[in-house]
């Protein structure tokens, strides 16, 4: 398997009798930007729909009798019932606190519609990694493997979309970049 692909940038010019051609990078390749793009959707929409879930109830993880507009609580649930492992103390104490409901929930919407959007992807990815880094080590360890479970993979692929800038294709980030109060700081790419 390649890195590269083998198609000419636009405007560069093969010569000599073998047309040779300058490799680009395989995150400048359509697919692959197009790929990049489908797994920002994908995991944008893992973020927003537990924010929905947990918001309204739909049935799902969360019933409708303790969905959060109904009086229940985001956390309480996983943080009393379903932590394990060396910092189980710590998440206990956490459990049903007003402030970490509020936390939670303003990281899974926040970084569920940045993801989708393509836009802030900065701080989307740093912000959805701690996120998941937090509730990974929350089990610790994983049910089904020594050290590694999705919600590693989840805040690596997170950072490497960030990296590519996976916002460009099917995403508002060209534009966003653009926005006044993004030049002024940058951090907010």
């Amino acid at each position: 398997m390649s890195f590269f692909a083998s198609k000419p940038r636009q405007g560069h010019r093969t010569g000599g009798p073998l047309h040779l051609t300058r490799p680009i990078p395989l995150t400048e390749s359509p697919t692959a930007r197009y790929v990049w793009a489908i797994a920002r959707l994908s995991l944008g929409w893992v973020f927003l729909w537990a924010f929905l879930d947990k918001t309204f109830g739909l049935g799902r993880q969360t019933p409708a009798a303790k969905a959060w507009i109904n009086g229940g609580s985001p956390t309480e649930a996983f943080l009393k019932h379903g932590v394990k492992g060396p910092f189980a103390d710590f998440y206990h104490g956490l459990a049903g606190a007003f402030w970490a409901d509020w936390l939670f929930m303003i990281g899974l919407a926040g970084v569920g519609v940045a993801v989708l959007l393509g836009v802030g992807m900065r701080i989307a990815a740093a912000a959805g990694a701690v996120l998941l880094v937090m509730m990974w080590s929350a089990v610790l360890p994983p049910e089904n493997n020594v050290f590694m479970d999705y919600r590693l993979i989840y805040a690596i692929l997170l950072v490497g979309l960030a990296l590519v800038n996976a916002g460009d294709t099917l995403g508002l980030s060209r534009w966003w970049r653009q926005t006044a109060v993004v030049r002024r700081y940058p951090i907010l790419k």
